[in-house]
């Protein structure tokens, strides 16, 4: 009889049940509940509703019972940076903010009156951006100061939900870092940093490592979903699951989705000054292993101009179409940052795009094709000097670049990516978060022996398809 093992991996726009198992030697995946996510707008906040979530996640756990394929454990990984509150009767305290929330503007400036961005990055590695828990606690402690007065227990999003699951609260390492308030010395929080700031320090629970057993379900939920199961604490941050999936030890990743998050694995932060102005970040990983990179903006670009095109157009432009309507319009000469801040969360993506490149003197892009060119164009440029980089960080050279995630299927960006970069570009798996949460878990009992052995599984299970530079 197979063992299954569930991956709830619950992204910034969608959610994802996956049952995998091993086969043969094969790992074997099914989908078997998906829903849609985003943000709600309320009185001006953008706000997630962890209560729709949560009732998500049952859903798809009712599917199980219902198939009637039993999961031995379970894990959940989301997005970073974003976090509950709960008071003293582990009730939710205040609202739960999206990180796209305007809440955090200027932010940076009041934290930098306590700590100059030079020291705050030597004391985390993590990169400034100002979604970051930091800052979005700074204007909590600012706008809010009766929430966090309040507060008892900080949790992240997956550590909320295993609460809910299992009545045991713990805090998960990779997503804590993404915080910029982890010590990458001691791997627990900077209790300095957090009195210094004047955040409450008792509300930061240790910090635990991947595979860590949260507990097992909670009576009532067993009730409601049909069986008890083991909840386990994969790399809940995203990216971090989604590396631990990378096909090809030693490489540069880039985990490509609404963000892109390209780097490598190292074994100590680089926490120096070029890192700093570089923007890299030294996020957690599992084993202990840093994830050296930078976020990009990523396809949340190309998503958001998909959205709009098709709410004005009779018709549905699909991500296939708008490849090859970019391909058509590859000379079309235009550029934009793709991390500049009028990118993170515009009213228009396509104004927002437009307007950069009046602003730039350059060519305005009218058509579809011509403003999907751009996005594809200017991302495999911003890989291009990314990779260069990291390699003048590091000291090495990489000879090929493993693209993971969602990202991994969009063969035009693909091929840009390695004329961009020069680099042999293998691109696969599609599902890399899941899978990397699952080889948690599966890591936990015994499945594999080490993570080399899981990622050469990984190796063998997934078609992954191979792009060499255009001559």
């Amino acid at each position: 009889m197979e063992q299954y093992y569930l991956a709830v991996d619950i992204g910034a726009s969608s959610g994802r049940h996956i049952l995998g198992w091993q086969e043969d030697g094969v790992l074997k995946l099914e989908e078997i509940y998906r829903f849609e996510n985003g943000y709600a707008e309320l009185d001006g906040k953008k706000l997630w509703d962890t209560g729709r979530l949560f009732a998500e996640i049952l859903n798809g756990m009712k599917q199980c019972s219902r198939i009637g394929k039993i999961p031995v454990s379970m894990a959940i990984d989301t997005w970073a940076v974003d976090y509950v509150l709960l008071d003293g009767q582990d009730q939710v305290v205040g609202d739960t903010y999206s990180y796209r929330d305007s809440r955090t503007e200027g932010m940076d400036e009041k934290v930098s009156r306590w700590i100059l961005p030079e020291a705050l990055y030597e004391r985390t590695g993590i990169q400034k951006q100002m979604f970051n828990t930091i800052y979005q606690l700074m204007a909590q402690k600012l706008q809010e100061p009766e929430v966090l007065s309040q507060a008892r227990t900080f949790l992240m999003l997956p550590d909320y939900f295993q609460f809910l699951l299992t009545g045991n609260k713990q805090s998960e390492y990779t997503n804590a870092t993404s915080t910029q308030l982890v010590s990458p010395a001691t791997g627990q929080w900077d209790k300095g940093l957090i009195r210094l700031l004047g955040y409450p320090k008792d509300i930061f629970l240790p910090l635990v490592q991947p595979g860590t057993p949260a507990g097992r379900l909670r009576p009532e939920i067993q009730a409601e979903v049909g069986f008890d199961t083991e909840v386990i604490s994969c790399a809940s941050h995203d990216t971090a699951s989604a590396v631990m999936a990378m096909p090809r030890e030693g490489s540069v990743y880039i985990s490509s989705g609404t963000w892109s998050l390209m780097g490598v694995e190292s074994k100590e932060a680089l926490c120096g000054e070029a890192s700093r102005k570089a923007n890299f970040t030294n996020e957690g990983g599992y084993e202990h292993r840093f994830r050296y990179l930078k976020n990009i903006m990523g396809l949340w670009m190309i998503q958001s101009v998909r959205r709009e095109l098709n709410q004005k157009a009779e018709q549905d432009y699909s991500f296939a179409q708008l490849c090859s309507l970019a391909e058509e319009a590859r000379t079309f000469p235009s550029r934009v940052e793709v991390n500049d801040p009028a990118f993170l969360a515009p009213d228009s993506m396509t104004e927002a795009i437009q307007g950069f490149c009046r602003r730039t003197g350059q060519p305005v892009p009218e058509s579809p094709g011509e403003l999907a060119a751009v996005i594809y164009q200017s991302l495999a440029a911003c890989y291009g000097e990314t990779v260069r980089e990291i390699e003048a960080a590091t000291g090495r050279t990489y000879p090929e670049i493993c693209v993971i995630g969602g990202g991994s299927n969009a063969g035009y960006l693909n091929q840009l990516t390695a004329n961009a970069t020069g680099k042999t570009v293998w691109a696969g798996p599609g599902e890399a978060t899941a899978i990397g949460n699952l080889l948690a878990q599966m890591l936990k009992t015994g499945v594999f022996q080490s993570l080399k052995e899981a990622r050469d599984c990984v190796a063998e299970s997934f078609a992954v398809k191979r792009y060499e530079p255009e001559a």
